[in-house]
C-alpha cells in the first residue's frame, strides 16, 4: 500500500486564477470543474468558481484548489500552511522561482542556504506562502 499527499488550496473566488497560475509555472495538466459543470450550483454568482481543480505535472508537481462557498466559513489565516517545492537542480528550482516570484512578495531571496545549494520563500499574489529548495546530497 502507499500514500500520496497532496496540498489542497482553499480560496475564495480566486481558484482558476491560481491554478492558470500553477499551470503556467509547472505545466502539465490543468483540470478544473465548476459549481455549474458538477450541478452543484447553490448561489448563481459562484456557479463559474472552482469545485475542484488540480494541476499534475510530469515533474512530480501536483496541487489542487477549490473556492469555499460564500455559504461556508472560511478564513485563510497566517502561515496554515506553506507549499513546498524540492528540485533536484539549481536550473529546475531557478526557473520554477522565476515565474512564480512575478507580483509575490518575496520573504527570504532564492539563495543558497545552510542546508541546501539554494533556498528561497515567497507569499504568492494569491496569498498561498511556497517554500522552493534544491535536494541536498547526503
Amino acid at each position: 500500500m502507499s500514500v500520496k499527499s497532496v496540498t489542497h488550496i482553499n480560496l475564495r473566488g480566486a481558484a482558476r486564477q491560481a491554478l492558470e497560475a500553477y499551470h503556467s509555472v509547472f505545466g502539465g495538466h490543468l483540470a478544473l470543474v465548476t459549481y455549474r459543470d458538477a450541478g452543484k450550483v447553490a448561489d448563481p454568482l459562484e456557479a463559474e468558481q472552482i469545485m475542484w481543480g488540480q494541476v499534475i505535472s510530469e515533474s512530480g508537481f501536483h496541487v489542487m484548489a477549490y473556492d469555499v462557498p460564500s455559504a461556508m466559513n472560511w478564513d485563510q489565516g497566517q502561515n496554515s500552511f506553506f507549499v513546498s517545492v524540492r528540485g533536484d537542480t539549481v536550473d529546475e528550482i531557478s526557473a520554477y522561482w522565476e515565474k512564480l516570484s512575478h507580483g509575490a512578495n518575496v520573504i527570504q531571496q532564492l539563495a543558497p542556504a545552510m542546508w541546501s545549494p539554494l533556498y528561497g520563500m515567497l507569499n504568492d499574489r494569491f496569498g498561498v506562502t511556497w517554500v522552493f529548495d534544491v535536494a541536498a546530497a547526503e
